[in-house]
């Protein structure tokens, strides 16, 4: 198990620095630019077996609130919208918001397991 979470953490910490590479194109990058590296950061932390429940919990949270904030009135229209439109340009507002959300919702879900992960290694071992 521990492997597994190492590497799940690897694999999310260059993932979380490649999304912040992608947002120098953003139209605001000086937000979402810091919101990737900052889950970047509780990555590698996890990476290490460091798992700080109260700033994860401010980040899980905080997530979770910008997700129910830029999230799209229908997603389903959002959905075939981006297929119809075949390419990953930004051509409203509207379909860079609903991005946005996911990319929050992706970040509480890591920044979930690791705080999981984390609450699981303080608590009292039981013997058998």
């Amino acid at each position: 198990m521990k492997t597994f979470t190492k590497y799940f953490f690897i694999f999310w910490f260059f993932a979380f620095l490649l999304f912040a590479y992608w947002q120098l194109n953003d139209p605001d990058p000086e937000i979402w630019i810091p919101v990737y590296l900052v889950a970047a950061l509780f990555s590698a932390l996890a990476v290490k077996g460091k798992h700080p429940l109260i700033p994860l919990g401010i980040v899980i949270a905080a997530c979770i609130v910008g997700a129910i904030y830029f999230y799209p009135e229908s997603v389903s229209d959002w959905v075939n919208y981006e297929l119809a439109q075949k390419d990953l340009s930004m051509k409203t507002q509207e379909s860079e918001e609903a991005r946005e959300t996911f990319g929050l919702l992706i970040i509480a879900v890591v920044m979930s397991v690791s705080a999981f992960v984390g609450w699981r290694k303080n608590q009292p071992q039981k013997n058998p």
